[in-house]
């Protein structure tokens, strides 16, 4: 996965000579992982270690996958964004296992290399590994392997015999491969890297998938769930194991928001995701990334994937109907999630575009938010489907049986008025008409 250019620039900035922190061994390892969970991706650093705190708060996520263990040389890692070692962060880390959550520490990433590459005595890797294990008191590590890095022969067996030697000497040790993936599955580098891993006795908790920039001009959430079927059967075939196996033990990372090829994985595309990771018993669910994609939705995708965790169920998943002149239900046209979709009446009919969940001043269906298009305020507004974003355009306030929109101080109207179905909706200066009467169910 990336690296930040800002990021970048402010490890650039730093001496020379790295600050390497002071381990300190924890006195146990943290919470144990649950057999599915959420753990977002965060590139930490100094300035946003506290995000994991603000996320829990806000979401109830409590597991994160940080970014990145990069080789400063020899055997000696640093986190790639900070240029600190083995040790920052603890306190974060300690007050984030208090609370019952845990962290997964991933080496490599696309930009700064594997540990394997520069460490090349296996038992000194051995040790290294090992010391973040014991530091930061998690039994699991991630290796994202890509790039130049996949092409190292190798590093790559150096690196899964390493791995082999830890899980000998401690054998609570978890295991993860974050791997690059086509929509027809894994590629042949990605999979001989697994094989190797299998050959060296490496146990393997989870493949996680990095479904992302596909670059085929296809949605990302179509090609995403192409990998992952494909992915599934690639995955029972080398362990000689069922596909409800093989899904138990894979893992699901798209980029929150715009992909690098400019393609969209929206809130509506996560929803439908975790649903698809829920129905088949996915592992994990992470995406990349949380600091400079997630924080500014109000940690959306984070409350979305985190429902995978435990099993629960998104809260759109259930809801009711919202109804209005002539008896008419609130419906989104076509059943469409698109941006921009029109909001109408229509006929009840109980499918899932006219199910409504009042959810922090917003009205959701389908995944999205009842939006006032462009924040409009003028009288005759339309009113649309749109990616819930937190802006006043989508609060939504009841007076009597009046559904305001206070940031512009109009009313849910039916335009015309008419109750025809296909009838659009419109925000209009109030006036208490029955046109402008809704009752929430």
């Amino acid at each position: 996965m990336r690296f930040s250019r800002t990021k970048a620039a402010l490890v650039a900035a730093l001496p020379a000579a790295v600050f390497l922190a002071t381990p300190s061994a924890a006195d146990a390892a943290g919470p144990a992982f649950p057999a599915h969970y959420a753990a977002p991706y965060l590139q930490v650093t100094d300035a946003d270690a506290g995000q994991m705190a603000a996320d829990m708060n806000a979401t109830g996520t409590k597991f994160f996958t940080l970014a990145f263990l990069t080789p400063q040389s020899g055997c000696t890692p640093v986190w790639e964004a900070n240029g600190t070692g083995v040790g920052s962060f603890n306190s974060q880390i300690s007050a984030l296992q208090a609370a019952g959550g845990n962290v997964i520490p991933s080496f490599g990433g696309a930009a700064g290399g594997e540990l394997a590459q520069t460490c090349t005595n296996t038992s000194s890797l051995t040790a290294a590994y090992a010391n973040v294990v014991n530091t930061y008191g998690t039994t699991r590590l991630d290796f994202d392997i890509e790039g130049g890095v996949l092409d190292d022969t190798t590093s790559n067996q150096r690196r899964n015999s390493a791995l082999a030697a830890l899980q000998q000497q401690n054998p609570a040790v978890q295991v993860d491969y974050t791997l690059a993936v086509d929509p027809t599955g894994l590629p042949s580098k990605e999979l001989d890297l697994l094989r190797d891993a299998k050959s060296k006795g490496v146990k393997v908790s989870v493949v996680n998938l990095m479904v992302m920039d596909f670059y085929d001009g296809q949605p990302v959430l179509t090609d995403a769930l192409a990998a992952a079927r494909a992915s599934a059967s690639q995955l029972a075939s080398l362990y000689g194991i069922s596909t409800s196996a093989a899904y138990a033990m894979m893992g699901l990372t798209p980029i929150a928001g715009r992909n690098d090829d400019g393609a969209q994985f929206s809130q509506s595309d996560a929803q439908q995701l975790e649903s698809f990771a829920a129905s088949n018993g996915v592992a994990e669910l992470s995406f990349w990334e949380l600091q400079d994609y997630d924080r500014a939705t109000g940690y959306a995708y984070s409350r979305i994937f985190n429902a995978i965790t435990g099993g629960t169920t998104p809260p759109p998943a259930t809801g009711g109907t919202i109804t209005g002149y002539g008896g008419k239900c609130v419906d989104v046209a076509g059943a469409s999630t698109a941006n921009g979709t029109t909001v109408d009446l229509y006929t009840c009919n109980g499918t899932a575009a006219q199910q409504w969940t009042s959810v922090s001043g917003t009205f959701r269906a389908l995944g999205k938010c009842l939006d006032v298009a462009a924040a409009g305020t003028a009288n005759g507004t339309k009113v649309q489907l749109y990616d819930c974003n937190g802006t006043g355009a989508q609060q939504w306030s009841r007076s009597g049986s009046q559904l305001i929109n206070p940031a512009s101080g109009k009313c849910l109207d039916a335009t015309g008025p008419s109750s025809a179905d296909g009838t659009p909706l419109q925000i209009w200066t109030c006036t208490g008409a029955a046109n402008q009467s809704w009752t929430v169910h």
